[in-house]
């Protein structure tokens, strides 16, 4: 799915009205229309329901006034509130205050201090966010605050014009405070706010809206961000050839494990068998050998050399570089540890190796005294940090733009990464970003990484480009997740358990 910026949504609302000749009150009425409708769609009974629309001074809040009229038109009571400076209302915005008193309404001043108004609005049965839309890059203040104070004290139902106000639309930042909305009604494209971020957590229900831009204009768009649907994961993943052999999907060798992370390098072959991976090898510790063998039915653990502390040694090298060369895609990290052999290891590893590699948990840790590595790779290797793996690699996530930190890095350092969390994030090196839609707060448990890695590994190795194969192995993770919360519930269910979900989520593919 695209997702748009506000300065792109402004240059396709400004090309359809001053190209195309389209009246900007056209297009206001269509939005207003679509919001109207979401409004009413929530009761059975639409007539005699409270409604209270605040609406700002911009297009936002001519929006929220003509989706008042509507209201009122349909039946509700529905109230007003304007809220900001009247000498700021735009031309349009007066407009719609125009036709608002022709159907018989007012656009009210909304006064903070008003026990009326506020008695209303929180026995109002639905209430309309149309503050500020997509254009808010400030933090809220004065009056507005107090408004989205009012909204999110309401026990209504809040639906949102376009974006909550108090969302940066670009980067999904909480701008002070912001409305918390049970559904939004977005227009043309949804924005990377609805699903990046805090902002996320603010949508609701996400709505998208044709209001009347021309198709041609809307599909000339070039976006940049995207958010990972199950249509897009439909189009990526490939299905099984029917006479294929385990050959034909994928060998993968996988670097993990050591004393004390012996679920680590299980989890995450066990996931790549369960993601339809053809052969994967499993090189540990010798140490820890037989503990991961006893757990390992179709994975094929061998042992490495190590030292006394159960971590592989450099001596390790020239037997993983032989299995290394009869691969498909490699794995390196989950529950390794650190040390300095290890550190040179994995830095040895990363510009030797002639295939994909993806780099997880302690490999990532080990290149945080020389991430500069990364440049030397033969291949754009995988990343998969987490927000405390990310800090350690130098990054600052501190501005709440994860957008755009995983762009400059996936840029600056030519891999591909994947920033987990809520909501994660693949970027590429050439600029593009995917957000995933899937997952829930049960799998923020230890091994789920190791999981994610698992599956990622799997889909490379079976011949989907790395960075085809990151955003949907991040979505497919999430589903299996999501299989877990809706049927074991999010706290008791289990890295392990997302690993047996697995044939579930996949099973549309064979």
């Amino acid at each position: 799915m695209n997702l748009a910026t506000a300065a792109q949504m402004r240059e396709l609302d400004n090309s359809a009205i001053h190209r195309r000749n389209i009246p900007s009150t056209l297009l206001m009425e269509n939005a207003a229309r679509e919001v109207s409708n979401c409004v009413l769609s929530l009761f059975e009974d639409p007539p005699g329901k409270k409604a209270a629309v605040f609406c700002g001074a911009g297009n936002n809040g001519g929006d929220g006034i003509c989706a008042a009229r509507r209201l009122k038109l349909a039946g509700m009571e529905a109230r007003a509130f304007f809220v900001g400076r009247r000498e700021r209302q735009t031309e349009d915005n007066r407009e719609m205050e125009r036709r608002l008193l022709e159907a018989g309404g007012i656009l009210e001043s909304f006064d903070p201090a008003s026990e009326e108004q506020d008695a209303f609005c929180r026995r109002a049965d639905v209430i309309v966010d149309a503050l500020f839309g997509v254009g808010l890059h400030d933090e809220i203040r004065g009056d507005a605050r107090s408004a989205v104070r009012l909204m999110n004290a309401s026990p209504a139902p809040v639906v949102a014009a376009d974006i909550a106000s108090g969302v940066d639309a670009d980067t999904g930042r909480i701008l002070g405070e912001a409305v918390r909305a049970a559904h939004t009604v977005t227009f043309t494209y949804a924005k990377p706010g609805h699903f990046v971020g805090d902002g996320a957590l603010c949508c609701g229900e996400l709505h998208i809206a044709e209001i009347g831009i021309p198709r041609d204009l809307s599909n000339a768009l070039v976006c940049n961000t995207f958010a990972v649907t199950k249509e897009e994961v439909n189009g990526w993943i490939p299905r099984r050839k029917r006479d294929g052999h385990k050959g034909d999907f994928g060998k993968l060798l996988m670097i993990a494990g050591s004393i004390g992370y012996t679920g680590a390098p299980v989890l995450a072959s066990t996931a790549a068998v369960r993601s339809g991976a053809g052969l994967v090898s499993l090189g540990v510790p010798a140490r820890v050998y037989e503990i991961i063998a006893a757990k390992s039915d179709e994975a094929m653990p061998f042992p490495l050399p190590c030292d006394e502390a159960g971590r592989l040694s450099l001596s390790a090298k020239e037997r993983i570089m032989e299995r290394l060369s009869a691969c498909d895609a490699c794995l390196i990290g989950p529950g390794l540890g650190l040390s300095p052999d290890l550190t040179k290891l994995i830095q040895d590893l990363i510009m030797q190796a002639k295939i994909p590699i993806v780099i997880d948990a302690d490999g990532i840790n080990a290149l945080s005294d020389n991430i500069n590595i990364l440049r030397k790779a033969q291949l754009p290797p995988v990343l998969t940090p987490h927000d405390g793996e990310f800090k350690r690699l130098g990054c600052d996530l501190s501005h709440s733009d994860r957008l755009r930190a995983a762009r400059a890095f996936a840029a600056e350092y030519r891999c591909i990464l994947v920033l987990k969390g809520h909501r994660t994030i693949t970027a590429l090196p050439d600029g593009r970003a995917y957000v995933n839609t899937t997952g829930n707060s049960g799998m923020a448990k230890g091994g789920s990484g190791d999981v994610l890695s698992g599956i990622l590994t799997a889909l490379i190795g079976q011949g989907l480009p790395p960075e085809t194969a990151a955003p949907a192995a991040v979505w497919l993770h999430g589903s299996a997740g999501d299989l877990c919360g809706a049927k074991l519930g999010e706290y008791g269910m289990t890295p392990s358990d997302m690993v047996r979900m697995l044939p579930y989520v996949f099973k549309d593919y064979s």
